[in-house]
């Protein structure tokens, strides 16, 4: 049975932060790795990992956890046309997993742009130079366009193209789970409802 809504907006998105916290000073590479699962408008999945770059819970809207890549890849175009998906969260020296599901929409441009002056140089021209996704004859291919970008903008103003967003998505359910003995895990979800988060727990 599901217990009575809880007040904050915040109470998964908080657990969410300490958890990563908790992660941040123990896995050995990308705490914030994510598996990102899309899926086409009729059902065709697809899964692959990207990093955290933000988690917002206002309480006066609904808050989210935010990614960037390019929109014309196939997770972008995947997204246009199913706005729906999936994250996880694992760290293996943790013995955690968290679960978040969710719509997915666009961040504003000002957050996209902020967030693209923070990588470094040579990212954000291969963001120019990277049609993601799409064939790439040979490696060559790809260093040429890198190099033609060098030179394009050959000082740090290098701008965010326009392919190149930020999504933000918007739980409506969150698991986590933690390993615990014998495999019986405790395992405890929240679920969006009017005025806040219910809560329960699963069998494991």
């Amino acid at each position: 049975m599901m217990a009575e809504p809880t007040r904050s907006n915040a109470e998964p998105f908080a657990l969410v932060s300490a958890w990563l916290a908790e992660a941040t000073g123990s896995e050995p590479n990308d705490p914030n790795a994510m598996a990102l699962a899309t899926a086409t408008p009729d059902g065709v999945p697809s899964l692959r990992m990207v990093l955290l770059k933000g988690i917002d819970y206002p309480n006066d809207r609904p808050g989210g956890f935010v990614f960037y890549t390019n929109r014309e890849s196939r997770k972008g175009c995947e997204l246009a046309g199913n706005p729906r998906a999936s994250l996880l969260l694992h760290w293996k020296s943790l013995r955690r997993q968290i679960r978040i599901e969710g719509t997915v929409g666009p961040v504003s441009d000002t957050e996209a742009d902020a967030y693209f002056r923070t990588r470094s140089r040579i990212s954000r021209l291969g963001a120019w130079a990277s049609a993601q996704s799409r064939p790439l004859a040979e490696r060559a291919e790809l260093e040429r366009r890198l190099a033609e970008f060098e030179s394009r903008y050959p000082d740090d103003a290098v701008p965010r193209p326009p392919y190149w967003i930020g999504y933000r998505l918007v739980p409506n359910r969150f698991e986590f789970w933690q390993d615990m003995p014998h495999r019986l895990h405790d395992r405890t979800i929240f679920v969006r409802c009017d005025g806040g988060w219910s809560t329960a727990k699963l069998n494991p």
